[in-house]
């Protein structure tokens, strides 16, 4: 059986590489690490897992948002039976379509495709089996980026049972379409998001983590009040710097314990000052 070698490792196409096949997770990961590292002369991973050097001097931009993966070859794996809820940490990068090799000068690197009937397709789509999966780590892959967004919010559509989710580092800013009836514990750390109102519905949501966003404002904080989240993470977001910045939030979050890693203090009770509240701190 071929092996992708590439960023993408779409649940219909693993063959349990991401969860059992911890030799081949090491180098890969390595190869990742080798490859962002050099920049004047790349290498290139071969089928045969060895690195090959090449100039790059062919000034076509790479249609993937991460460079380095623009090195690596795209391999598929057929005829498994490993089913998407199996999977923690799976890869569900989309690969570079045959047109954008064709003017990157690499079609060489991806064997044409045969043609796959509709019926072929579902019987995938059913074999990733996302509505059961209660947790998924999807994190570092640049899921917001405008290749890869179609088939995310696919995947998001379906995760009706998820109850732990990671989304860490994807450039996302917006998944206020999106619904995770059963989600208890998401983590959203290093994206884009600039308002709570962008986040999924998470009606059951105990623990969330927000760090590192652009969040400005707690406008729009009070849509968690009927939730029964517990901990909230907001660390290195703009609304951190706000006046009486924990006191709005435990006012507007009642059941809230823990912000930014600290429980609630007795001065987290005070009501706060209101006509301050739109009022940001300046740290210069």
């Amino acid at each position: 059986r071929k092996r992708r070698t590439a960023d993408t490792f779409s649940v219909k196409k693993l063959q349990g590489l991401t969860t059992s096949n911890q030799k081949f997770c090491t180098s890969y990961s390595t190869c990742c690490s080798i490859l962002s590292d050099v920049h004047t002369v790349p290498p290139v991973l071969s089928p045969s897992r060895g690195f090959i050097r090449q100039s790059c001097d062919s000034g076509l931009s790479s249609p993937l948002p991460s460079d380095p993966f623009k090195y690596l070859s795209w391999y598929d794996v057929e005829e498994h039976d490993v089913l998407g809820n199996q999977l923690h940490c799976p890869r569900v990068r989309e690969g570079p379509s045959e047109e954008e090799l064709f003017f990157r000068g690499e079609e060489h690197t991806l064997k044409k495709r045969k043609q796959v009937t509709d019926t072929e397709k579902w019987q995938k789509k059913l074999q990733e089996n996302w509505e059961n999966c209660a947790e998924l780590n999807l994190s570092f892959q640049d899921l917001g980026d405008l290749y890869q967004v179609e088939n995310f919010r696919r995947i998001l559509q379906r995760l009706i049972r998820v109850e732990k989710l990671w989304l860490v580092d994807n450039s996302l800013t917006d998944l206020s379409a999106i619904r995770l009836p059963r989600c208890r514990e998401l983590n959203v750390n290093k994206n884009y998001f600039t308002s709570f109102r962008q986040l999924p519905k998470l009606p059951q949501i105990q623990h969330l983590s927000l760090a590192e966003n652009n969040i400005m404002t707690l406008s729009g904080i009070s849509d968690l009040r009927h939730t029964p989240l517990e901990s909230l993470i907001l660390k290195r977001n703009p609304c951190e710097f706000q006046e009486s910045y924990r006191q709005h939030v435990f006012s507007s979050l009642p059941n809230l314990k823990i912000l930014d890693g600290v429980p609630k203090l007795p001065e987290d009770c005070s009501p706060p000052d209101t006509s301050f509240f739109p009022r940001m701190c300046t740290v210069l």
